[in-house]
Parts: structure tokens; C-alpha cells; sequence
């Protein structure tokens, strides 16, 4: 039997809410359901709040078997939403409203015995836009010296800086960033060239084992040591919207990182799940078992 990884996200639960409907998400926590639909012990470390929002949060991720002990509870800030645009390729724009529960990230004591157990962690930059919850985030970090570390960059409006991004690349063991993600960054770094060029610069200058570049339906990059492997996509009739595919993409990454595969499986499966996942509508649709990489 293949061993039991226990993957956790960190940092914002919120809702999409979209025109017709409202969709549970936040990168971290789409990161974990997507590690356990892959047969990992996914968890979420968040805060909520003591709102209607957060009790239905609660329920639909139970219902989705993530593990929610890591879930603080704030009695003063509501929980987190975001209104998402969809323009006709199904590609989302997002815009946040200010002080909600997750910028109040409070790590309770079973999220603080979770960092010593922890076979991998991703966080992004969103949460780290307050103080309060960016300390928390680097406090899990630091308490998790054997977890592999994966940054998703996932820059929204203009919630990071240059400090915010530096020291996340160095926390990180893997960076997971897109093609928009990479332009932005590029003037802070001094990053010249093609998406390569610029890739493999960052990949050398933050010391990193695994860099991941996605970009969209054109596939994905990944480099690891010195190997580089190229995806060209995988071709779909419809999509139904992209939310959540970049994170399914992540999940599947990393847990093919931890069972040892060669870089041109992982590059395989992400962009097959990641593709699947626009075929479908929201952030956690159901997996078909075939993807499963843990038995």
C-alpha cells in the first residue's frame, strides 16, 4: 500500500459568488480537496466566521471529507467571499472586499500540532495581505521544517508587494505561478527573456527543487534540477470555467513530487486533472477515481 500523505492549505476560505450562484473556494482549501481527491488526508487551516457563510463553509467542506480541525472560528469578521466575473472563456476576474475572517488567520492549537505532522503545505499571497494573517502563515511555515513547502504565487488585484513575494520564494521548496503571474513579477526581478528564461532565473536565484509555470490551455511548464518538461495542453469541448483548475494542477503536482515520478507523468496527470476541472463548473467538482495517484 502506497504511504498516507497529509496535505494541508493555508490561508483563505471564501465563496465565489458568481452571477447566479455562490461556489465554496479560496486557493489553499481547493488545494487540499484536490489532494484528497488524489488519496491524500487533505486539510484545511483557515479562519471562518460565525456567519451563515461560514456554517454553510463547515458543511460543504465536511461533506467533501476535508479535515477542518485546523479551522478557527472568528466571531467579529464575516467569512470571506469574492465576486467573480467570468468574461465568454470562462476566465475568471476577482474582486475582494476588505477585513473579513481570513485576514484574522488565527492558527488554534490543533492547526500548530498540524505543522510537525504535515507531509506538504501550500500557501499564496492573498492571505498575507494583513499583517496578522501573514504572521500566522510564516509561523505554521517555520514549524514545518520537514513539510515540502509549495508556494502558489496566486496574485489578485494588488494585494502583494516585492517583500511579500521574496520572502514566500524563500520559504518555498516549489513555486507554482501562471503566464499572467510571471509578467507581473518580472520588472521586481530583474527577469528578462522568455517565460524560460524567466522561470529557470527564479528557479536558480531562490534555490528551489520545483518550479511550475501553467498557462492555460497552451499546458504548462515544470523544471526540477536540471530537467525541464513542456505540456502543450490538453484540448477540451467546452469550457465550463477555469476556478480551481490552477490548484487542481498544484495538488497533482505535488503529490506526484512526493511518490517519486518522473517529471513527465506529473506534467501528464496535472494537465489532464487541470483539465477536467475546467470541463466542470466551480472549484471542487467531483474527480472521476482514475485520477486517483494514491491507492
Amino acid at each position: 500500500m502506497t504511504k498516507q500523505f497529509f496535505i494541508a492549505g493555508l490561508g483563505e476560505i471564501l465563496f465565489d459568488v458568481l452571477a447566479d450562484s455562490e461556489e465554496i473556494g479560496g486557493a489553499p482549501v481547493n488545494f487540499a480537496y484536490h489532494a484528497g481527491k488524489l488519496g491524500a488526508e487533505g486539510a484545511a487551516i483557515s479562519t471562518l466566521g460565525n456567519d451563515r457563510r461560514g456554517r454553510r463553509a463547515t458543511n460543504e467542506l465536511m461533506d467533501r471529507e476535508l479535515c477542518l480541525s485546523g479551522v478557527s472560528i472568528d466571531q467579529d469578521h464575516e467569512t470571506g467571499y469574492v465576486e467573480a466575473q467570468l468574461d465568454e472563456d470562462g476566465v475568471a476576474t476577482y474582486y475582494f472586499p476588505d477585513d473579513i475572517a481570513w485576514d484574522h488567520l488565527k492558527l488554534n492549537d490543533i492547526a500548530m500540532g498540524f505543522a510537525s505532522q504535515v507531509d506538504a503545505v501550500c500557501f499564496g499571497t492573498l492571505a498575507q495581505r494583513s499583517e496578522e494573517s501573514r504572521k500566522a502563515i510564516l509561523t505554521f511555515l517555520n514549524a514545518a521544517p520537514q513539510a515540502l513547502k509549495i508556494y502558489d504565487m496566486n496574485l489578485r488585484q494588488l494585494f502583494y508587494t516585492k517583500e511579500i513575494i521574496t520572502e514566500s520564494l524563500h520559504q518555498a521548496d516549489v513555486l507554482k505561478l501562471n503566464e499572467d503571474e510571471i509578467r507581473v513579477i518580472a520588472p521586481m526581478f530583474q527577469l528578462n527573456g522568455s517565460e524560460r528564461d524567466m522561470l529557470k532565473k527564479l528557479h536558480k536565484e531562490f534555490n528551489l527543487n520545483c518550479s511550475v509555470l501553467t498557462r492555460g490551455s497552451k499546458g504548462s511548464l515544470i523544471i526540477r534540477d536540471n530537467e525541464e518538461v513542456e505540456h502543450p495542453g490538453i484540448k477540451i469541448k467546452e469550457v465550463e470555467d477555469t476556478i480551481g483548475a490552477g490548484d487542481a494542477f498544484t495538488a497533482s503536482v505535488v503529490i506526484g513530487l512526493l511518490l517519486g515520478h518522473p517529471l513527465i507523468k506529473i506534467s501528464d496527470h496535472a494537465n489532464r486533472l487541470a483539465a477536467h476541472v475546467c470541463s466542470c463548473k466551480g472549484a471542487m467538482p467531483a474527480i472521476p477515481t482514475e485520477f486517483k495517484l494514491i491507492k
